[in-house]
């Protein structure tokens, strides 16, 4: 599946705020560990577009009041989840990262929402990059929406290796895509001790497993 993540923009949501890290430590409180990363792998951080009610005139709705994009400028070709994890625990909103390094953008983005328990506190889930694109590409205009959290599904949704089945919401399939990972991680483990295995009896049992979470990942994708 081909994915683009990458919009043009409306430009009256354009914010263009340097953020300085700083601020990021002052809210979210990272370790010392934490910070090297952020100092080894961000050269800067930039609040790019603010999508909300005034800027592109779409109701909000409780779980998702505004969308910001932040830009990522970066001092190597990746960063660390973790990092983009302390930006979005420092900002309460859904946040839609676009990493920056020479002449590319990543988009990159969880599903952030309200806590069932505590609704002044956000959930976070995994992390899920579509693919690079060169700077000056050609960009679609944002997808059409009736609010802006059907807006921000469908952006997110944009971000992910394998497309949603018919009527699933977006919960159900990022949870189908975390047991997909969970088990082509534990299909890597098999394979590993296969290789490794000397005796017959046991090569069988493992291929036989082998098999089952084969199966299984065909169906989940």
């Amino acid at each position: 599946m081909t994915t683009q993540a990458l919009f043009t923009w409306p430009s009256p949501a354009a914010v263009g705020r340097p953020i300085a890290k700083s601020k990021i430590y002052a809210h979210a409180k990272p370790t010392a560990a934490l910070r090297a990363l952020f100092v080894a792998q961000v050269e800067s951080i930039t609040w790019a577009y603010k999508l909300s009610p005034e800027t592109i005139n779409l109701p909000a709705k409780p779980a998702v009041p505004e969308i910001e994009v932040f830009e990522v400028a970066l001092k190597l070709p990746d960063v660390s989840h973790s990092v983009l994890r302390c930006i979005d625990k420092a900002m309460p909103r859904p946040i839609l990262f676009n990493l920056r390094f020479e002449g590319h953008t990543q988009p990159i983005a969880a599903y952030k929402r309200p806590s069932d328990a505590a609704g002044d506190q956000w959930v976070v889930g995994d992390y899920h990059a579509a693919p690079w694109q060169k700077d000056g590409d050609a960009r679609p205009a944002l997808p059409l929406a009736l609010d802006l959290q059907g807006l921000y599904e469908q952006l997110l949704r944009q971000h992910l290796a394998v497309p949603a089945r018919v009527g699933e919401s977006l919960r159900d399939h990022l949870d189908r895509l975390a047991e997909l990972a969970a088990k082509q991680a534990a299909a890597v483990k098999l394979e590993a001790r296969l290789n490794a295995e000397k005796q017959f009896n046991r090569k069988v049992e493992i291929n036989a497993q082998l098999r089952n979470i084969r199966n299984e990942l065909e169906a989940l994708t």
